[in-house]
C-alpha cells in the first residue's frame, strides 16, 4: 500500500499567508456517505463580510475524480476576494450511484452554502457555481435543470446558482454530446442543459477547447446561441487548438500550459465583474481585495505522492530514484518545477492510504 499525500502545509517561515485555508466543511450525509467541501477565504475575511462565493465541482465523467482538481482555481479566486469551495459529490465507481445523484449533490452544496451564508461571510445572492467536464455539467444543472432536489432538505432555501463558470462542460447528454449511455432510456434530455434553456437563466461563461474530442465544441456553441436567443447573458471563450482538459493547472496535469490557466481565471473574474458577481468596492472606495497580484512569495508547500485519479499520475510523483517530489506554489499561482521534497511532518488528517 502506497501512501498518497496531497498535503498543503502553510509555511509561516516563508511569508505571511495571503490566503487563509480554513479547511473542510461537511455539507451532506446520505446513509454512510459523508460529503464535504474545502473552503478558502481571502486574508482578513470576517463573518460580517458579504463576499461572493464560488463552488467548484471536479470532472471524471460522473464516474470518478476528486475535488482537489480545482484546488488551484479555488486559491486563485480566494486571492481575488471570493470565498472559494471545492466540493465532493457521489460518483458511480465509488458510490454505485447515477448521474441523477451527482446533480442532487451539487444542488445540496449550493443550498448548504446559501443556508449558512451569514456565518460564512457570504452574500447569498452572489453564489457562483463552476466545474469542469462532468463537474461543469452538474454546475450547469444547478441553474438550468429544475427538480432533482434531495428529499428531506429545506426546499425554501434555493439551490440555484447566481452565475456559472464552466470549463469543457457537458451540455448535451444525448448522442450529440456526452454521457447518453449513463442516462435512463427514454429520458436522455432530463439532465441535458441544452434542452432546458429558457429566459431568466443566470449569467454564464464557458471555456472550451476547439480540439476537444470528449465533449463536442459544438455543444458549447449551441448552448451559447440558445442562451442569447432566450435573452440570457452567455459568453463562450474558445481556446484554439486545446483539448478537453486544457483548463487544469500544470500541477494537476503536468503537460498543460500555465498561460491557459491564467487566462481562464482572468477572463472569468472580468466576466463576473461585468455582471456584478465579483467583490464589491468598500465604503472607502477601495477594492475589498487588491486588484494587483500579490508579491510573488513562497506561500505553500505541496507534497505530492502518487495520484490515484482514474489510474493516472498527473503529478510528478516519484522520480526515478523513488524520491518524493513536491511543487512550490507562489502567490502568483505559479508553480516552481518539482524539487526534492523535504521531510515535513504532515497531519494525519491530510494523508490517506491506497
Amino acid at each position: 500500500m502506497r501512501r498518497v499525500i496531497y498535503a498543503v502545509a502553510l509555511l509561516s517561515m516563508f511569508c505571511v499567508a495571503e490566503v487563509e485555508a480554513v479547511g473542510k466543511i461537511g455539507f451532506k450525509k446520505v446513509g454512510d456517505i459523508r460529503l464535504s467541501m474545502s473552503v478558502r477565504t481571502p486574508a482578513g475575511h470576517k463573518k460580517t463580510d458579504k463576499r461572493p462565493a464560488i463552488i467548484f465541482f471536479h470532472g471524471g465523467g460522473w464516474v470518478c475524480g476528486k475535488a482537489n482538481q480545482f484546488t488551484a482555481q479555488a486559491r486563485a479566486f480566494s486571492i481575488r476576494g471570493f470565498v472559494a469551495f471545492s466540493a465532493s459529490y457521489r460518483v458511480i465507481n465509488r458510490h454505485k450511484t447515477t448521474v441523477y445523484e451527482c446533480v442532487k449533490d451539487a444542488k445540496s452544496a449550493v443550498r448548504y452554502v446559501r443556508a449558512h451564508a451569514k456565518e460564512l461571510g457570504i452574500d447569498p445572492n452572489r453564489i457562483i457555481v463552476g466545474g469542469g467536464s462532468a463537474g461543469g455539467h452538474i454546475a450547469a444543472c444547478t441553474a438550468v435543470i429544475e427538480g432533482f432536489e434531495e428529499e428531506g432538505e429545506d426546499q425554501s432555501v434555493s439551490s440555484r446558482a447566481n452565475a456559472l463558470v464552466l470549463f469543457s462542460p457537458v451540455l448535451d447528454t444525448t448522442e450529440k454530446g456526452y454521457g447518453s449511455d449513463k442516462m435512463i432510456k427514454g429520458k436522455k434530455t432530463d439532465l441535458s442543459p441544452c434542452h432546458h434553456v429558457r429566459k431568466g437563466l443566470p449569467p454564464t461563461i464557458i471555456f472550451h477547447g476547439t480540439r476537444d474530442t470528449v465533449v463536442p465544441p459544438e455543444n458549447a456553441e449551441r448552448f451559447e446561441k440558445l442562451m442569447k436567443e432566450a435573452g440570457n447573458i452567455c459568453v463562450r471563450v474558445p481556446f484554439e487548438g486545446r483539448k478537453h482538459n486544457f483548463f487544469n493547472h500544470p500541477a494537476f496535469r503536468k503537460h498543460n500550459k500555465i498561460e491557459d490557466f491564467e487566462k481562464s481565471i482572468k477572463d472569468a473574474v472580468t466576466f463576473l465583474e461585468s455582471v456584478g458577481m465579483a467583490p464589491k468596492k468598500t465604503t472607502t472606495g477601495q477594492e475589498a481585495t487588491p486588484s494587483k497580484e500579490p508579491k510573488s512569495t513562497l506561500h505553500e508547500y505541496l507534497l505530492i505522492g502518487q495520484s490515484n485519479m482514474a489510474g493516472r499520475a498527473p503529478f510528478s510523483g516519484k522520480d526515478t530514484a523513488g524520491v518524493d517530489r513536491c511543487w512550490l506554489m507562489t502567490d502568483r499561482n505559479q508553480w516552481v518545477a518539482p524539487q526534492p521534497a523535504r521531510r515535513w511532518t504532515t497531519p494525519s488528517s491530510a494523508t490517506s492510504t491506497s
